[in-house]
This record gives structure tokens, sequence and C-alpha cells, in this order.
């Protein structure tokens, strides 16, 4: 199996090519590094690494850019930035990776804890995550050839939890984390959102 991993510099990204690396053909793609570089917000440049990583038979995305910032702070291009990068930027991933990916292919995209668990000065995130993971579940049921489509939602990611986190829920390590973009991957499941902590 040949598997493209969008965002294999980051620090989640880096786990899951790992995880994948030893049974499968990992193919490392980012925005400044990796074997092949692409821009997500770019259809143009999304096109130009399928085309130049056919034949796949899976994408992994843990890519795409948010900004922080208190509800009274954010101007409309704050938004604008969210949803072109970690929005759109993943759902065309899928829109325009559909046509080159083999039968039976999967596609696993990255939402995040905001999406069920808002926090102050985080509305972008949870705006954003959670749109990710409707369209994932709602896609799924058109894709044609088999193809699957997945989220994964991390919660906050630490090598060692910060100073004062007593409770192990709130977080978890990358390695930890990198099992459930495994199980997308190597399962049948097709339209869910699978939370990080499950697996």
């Amino acid at each position: 199996m040949r598997i493209v991993v969008i965002g294999a510099s980051g620090t989640i990204g880096r786990e899951v090519v790992r995880a994948l690396a030893d049974r499968y053909e990992v193919v490392s793609v980012g925005h400044t590094s990796g074997d092949i570089r692409v821009d997500i917000v770019s259809k143009e440049s999304i096109r130009r690494l399928y085309e130049a990583v056919t034949p796949f038979d899976a994408v992994v995305s843990a890519a795409g850019q948010l900004r922080f910032k208190p509800l009274e702070s954010l101007i409309d291009d704050d938004f604008q930035f969210c949803l072109s990068n970690k929005l759109m930027g993943q759902i065309n991933l899928v829109r325009l990776g559909v046509s080159y990916i083999n039968d039976n292919g999967s596609f696993t995209l990255t939402s995040g804890i905001l999406a069920k668990t808002p926090l102050p000065g985080n509305v972008t995130a949870s705006m954003v995550d959670s749109a990710l993971e409707g369209f994932a579940r709602t896609a799924a049921v058109e894709m044609p050839r088999g193809v699957r489509v997945n989220v994964v939602s991390p919660p906050w990611i630490w090598d060692e939890p910060p100073a004062g986190i007593k409770d192990p829920s709130i977080g978890m390590t990358a390695v930890a984390c990198a099992a459930a973009y495994v199980e997308c991957v190597e399962s049948s499941r097709n339209g869910e959102t699978l939370d990080a902590r499950d697996f």
C-alpha cells in the first residue's frame, strides 16, 4: 500500500509516518520540507502533488493552520485564513484526490478536540473542526469506487504533560495519537470521527 502523509514533518505527522513506514510505502509531504512539497491552500499545488505521487492508496492529512484570538479580536481575515487553510485545504485534498486515488482507497483528515470542547479564544478552531467532521460524515456517502473518508480528532498533544496538568485525558503524546490514523487507514471505517484518545 502506498500512503501519502501530508504534514509529515509536524508533531503528529512525524509519528504517523513512523507508525506506517515499517509496513507500507510512505510518501512524506510537507509545506516546507518532505519528499514533496504542497500548499494545501492552492488547488493547483494539490493537483501537482497528486500527479507526482500517483498511484496511491491512502492520504493522511495532519496539516492546516489556524489563528487563535478572542472573539472580539477576530477580523474577517482571521476567519478567511482558517477557512482557506485547515478547512478548505483538507476538503480539497479529498475533492481533488478522489479522481487520483486507487479503488477502495482512504482519506484521513484532522479536526480536533475543540469541535466538542470549546474554550475561550478558540472560536475559529471550533468552527473549522466541527465543519470538517460534518464534511466527512456526509462526503463518505458519496465517495465512488469504495473510497472512504474519516477524521481523527486529537486532544492537546504533548510529549510530557505541562506542569500542573494532572488529568491525562486532557492530552496525549503524538506517538499514542498516531494509532487512530493507522486505524483509519487499515480498517473499513467510513464517515467517522475517531477520538484519538480511544486508541
